[in-house]
């Protein structure tokens, strides 16, 4: 059964307070070079307790037609839509960071 879009973002942000002021305020990431990694840690955990890649990188990423409806959108104000664009680039990095842990655990030998 498919798990519906944003099962994990929406998780995290109703138990963990602080994601959901830096959905809402993206400048605030800005000022702490860690957070994109610390983010991307909670979603590798997940990973390691044997959740779908797939649903996890879809939660972190921003879904092309949102990015498009965000970039044309002509209903924003230039300072909500740098914000916009902050947004898209943070959570690309976290993805970023994420793919690289997952690429890194499985290309490492296990030891038993």
């Amino acid at each position: 059964m498919p798990e519906p879009p944003g099962v994990y973002t929406h998780f995290f942000v109703g138990t963990f307070p602080q994601l959901e002021t830096r959905l809402s305020t993206p400048n605030k990431d800005l000022t702490d070079p860690l957070a994109p990694r610390r983010e991307a840690a909670l979603f590798y955990g997940l990973f390691l307790r044997g959740h779908s890649i797939e649903s996890l990188r879809r939660d972190i990423d921003v879904p092309v037609l949102l990015h498009k409806k965000w970039t044309n959108g002509t209903q924003y104000e230039g300072n909500f839509r740098d914000n916009l664009r902050q947004l898209y680039d943070y959570r690309k990095q976290v993805l970023a960071i994420f793919d690289e842990l997952v690429l890194n655990e499985r290309g490492r030998a296990r030891i038993q």
